[in-house]
């Protein structure tokens, strides 16, 4: 599996926030940001911060998406 963050991306644009006015509002760290924009993996206590900041569950920024490893 390996996660998707474009929900969130989505969820930004609707609330009308930057991705810049998220990494400064959580004072995100810029390596952390990169890794959300490659869609690798973040600190899960990364993603319940976001959900805070954005008043929503964790599903609604991210989902795990299935890889066949053939």
């Amino acid at each position: 599996m390996k996660i998707s963050y474009k929900k969130l991306w989505m969820f930004l644009i609707e609330k009308d926030i930057t991705k810049a006015q998220l990494r400064k509002g959580l004072c995100l760290a810029a390596g952390t940001m990169s890794k959300l924009n490659k869609g690798e993996e973040v600190a899960l206590s990364v993603l319940l911060r976001i959900c805070d900041y954005l008043n929503c569950d964790i599903g609604d920024i991210c989902e795990g998406i299935r890889v066949d490893n053939k």
